[in-house]
């Protein structure tokens, strides 16, 4: 066990209404930190209130964009458990974006050890409700007080937690979505496989312009042949086609998201052929064309499953299962939630205990 420091906030704050929750907008009393430096590695781990944080207008992650973040949720179950879904999937992805960004990687257990401290002190922050949940996002950024390029060498770790609603405000309702064919989110040999804010950033004008459009969300293509299919958004995105479930194949442009991963390991034991493989939008299109194509939806830790109603590109619209959500996406969701909330067994072992109340 890792000796983690606390000290307790002087004023506690008050969770609002579940219905009123919205996405990120409210924060718990407290929050898990880590420092490091080349000559202690990561130390100093400690749960202290949430607060602001000082920091030099200097600091390299401000110039240079060395950070990386996590996503990831606890849930109250109906026997008033909380627990973390796949906690250390999360924070094994959470070294991957370390990887590519330069950044040391974290001792997953040590991390694991704080998440929980963390939520075990705030735990009368985590809602009751179906459809809420405690929001986890770690992230870490480089701190050294240098303008010039290179790799920090010292780095500050921390967890906020976030009681949540629904991501959407659509909810699980089917959404139109744009196929982008003017900018591109990621390229092979970038950052497209890291979860690292420049991406998101890069999507800012897309979704933006999509928006006035009158559109949910854009469909990314491949940066080079603008013709293969990547990421909806920020989230992963199935089709299913004449029976078959396709998603496109983790080439090192795309985040390998873990619903993704918790889909394609249910569809697998579900005896659902499975293909991760590239896929066009003029695939897309002709499967819709020869009555093949039954269901699009979009997986992230956010909202879980989104299903896609109508698609359009280049003028073209296609509408999926007359814009209603498919059987599949549906069982999926309940599925994936009813793990999440502890109504069902879970035999993949996927969830993570933190605490009985």
């Amino acid at each position: 066990m890792t000796e983690i420091a606390f000290t307790k906030s002087n004023t506690l704050g008050i969770m609002p209404p579940e219905e009123q929750l919205g996405f990120g907008k409210y924060f718990t009393d407290h929050m898990f930190t880590m420092d490091y430096d080349p000559e202690n590695g990561w130390h100093n781990p400690a749960v202290i209130p949430y607060n602001e944080y000082s920091v030099l207008p200097a600091a390299m992650v401000f110039h240079y964009g060395q950070a990386i973040f996590e996503g990831m949720k606890a849930f109250r179950t109906e026997d008033d458990r909380i627990i973390v879904f796949r906690t250390k999937d999360y924070l094994a992805r959470f070294n991957r974006s370390a990887d590519a960004l330069c950044i040391p990687n974290i001792d997953i257990d040590v991390v694991t050890e704080g998440l929980k401290k963390v939520i075990e002190v705030d735990k009368a922050w985590v809602p009751t409700k179906v459809g809420t949940a405690l929001y986890i996002r770690p992230f870490i950024i480089a701190t050294d007080p240098y303008v010039g390029v290179k790799v920090s060498d010292t780095y500050k770790l921390f967890i906020l937690l976030s009681p949540v609603g629904a991501y959407y405000a659509a909810g699980f309702n089917p959404v139109n979505i744009k196929v982008e064919d003017k900018y591109v989110r990621a390229t092979l040999g970038g950052l497209g496989e890291a979860k690292t804010p420049a991406n998101y950033a890069m999507s800012l004008r897309a979704q933006e312009e999509a928006k006035k459009e009158g559109f949910a969300q854009v469909l990314w293509l491949d940066a080079v042949e603008r013709k293969y299919i990547e990421e909806v958004g920020t989230m992963n995105i199935f089709f299913k086609i004449n029976g078959e479930l396709i998603t496109p194949d983790l080439v090192g442009s795309i985040l390998g998201g873990m619903t993704r991963r918790t889909v394609l390991e249910l569809a697998k034991a579900w005896g659902v052929k499975v293909s991760e493989r590239r896929i066009s939008v003029e695939e897309v299109f002709a499967a819709h064309e020869k009555g093949q194509l039954e269901e699009v939806f979009g997986t992230g830790t956010a909202a879980v499953i989104s299903p896609v109603g109508e698609l359009s590109w280049k003028g073209k619209k296609i509408t999926i299962n007359q814009n209603q959500t498919g059987d599949f996406a549906k069982k999926l969701f309940d599925t994936v939630t009813d793990i999440q909330y502890g109504k069902v067994e879970d035999t993949f072992g996927w969830v993570d205990e933190v605490t009985k109340l």
